[in-house]
């Protein structure tokens, strides 16, 4: 079974041994490739560095790291070294075969650098700034997974991807976590959150078609809205079921056994 795990930084920072005995009880029978985030930890040392992160909303309400190049340094320092490790190390403990990579190696995650992004401004305004290295991501090969996964390895990626020039670019883990779920044609995807799942009303949203994710995705609030979109586009491009659900429980990936959270999957 080939599963495309995603971990955001609150998730790992509370939870990162039960994540890693989780992935550790299913990495002999399944084929897992773990992208994990860690903007938290980046802003962390960003401020010890005395650069102030920086945050900007889009006009779908999706709030998303500024990445300039002072930034930049700092986020491919803390993700590609000190977090991947960490997680690797974690796993290795626990005796599974890991190996930590960044979306750059290999070819792994091609992304075009935003030159221009539309903002929301504090008073509601929209403007046109510079896109800073910022990418979205534009092709995957996925021969370096395949080959270590095929391999017996557990492979945990850091969300950084390199432009069609060669510049290193911060790129969004939920998207990263589907492309690469899309390109190997993952039996699953799943997005851990530190919730349980998509909320309506104070109730988790059980099940949904791609169709109902994405209009779903229009009338909730930021951050879980981009999670959800991305779930619709795996299935609809092939994934078998997607998951957004809880870190932060014992055993997270139980719900591969045990749907839990909010499903989405074909009609």
């Amino acid at each position: 079974m080939r599963v495309v795990v995603k971990a955001g930084g609150r998730a790992l920072l509370g939870n990162l041994t039960g994540i890693a005995e989780s992935i550790a009880r299913r990495s002999s029978s399944h084929r897992i490739v773990f992208v994990h985030g860690g903007g938290d930890v980046v802003s962390e040392y960003s401020r010890r560095m005395g650069i102030e992160p920086k945050f900007v909303t889009s006009p779908q309400g999706i709030r998303s790291r500024y990445t300039d190049l002072q930034e930049l340094e700092v986020y491919v320092m803390v993700m590609a070294g000190k977090l991947n490790k960490e997680i690797v190390a974690a796993l290795r403990k626990l005796g599974v075969k890991a190996v930590g990579i960044s979306g750059a190696d290999g070819g792994l995650l091609t992304a075009e650098r935003k030159k221009r992004i539309v903002v929301v401004d504090d008073r509601g305004r929209k403007r046109v700034i510079e896109g800073g290295y910022t990418g979205m991501i534009t092709s995957v090969s996925p021969q370096l997974l395949e080959l270590l996964t095929s391999s017996g390895f557990t492979v945990v990626v850091a969300p950084i991807a390199v432009s069609e020039e060669g510049e290193l670019l911060n790129v969004d883990g939920d998207q990263a976590a589907t492309s690469i779920a899309k390109a190997i044609s993952a039996d699953a995807l799943v997005l851990l959150s530190d919730v349980d799942g998509v909320l309506v009303d104070g109730e988790v949203v059980g099940r949904l078609t791609p169709q109902e994710a994405f209009d779903l995705s229009q009338r909730i609030g930021p951050g879980m809205n981009r999670k959800l979109m991305l779930a619709g586009e795996a299935v609809s491009f092939g994934v078998k079921l997607a998951i957004i659900s809880n870190g932060l429980v014992e055993d997270p990936l139980k719900v591969l056994e045990e749907p839990k959270g909010t499903l989405v999957a074909p009609q």
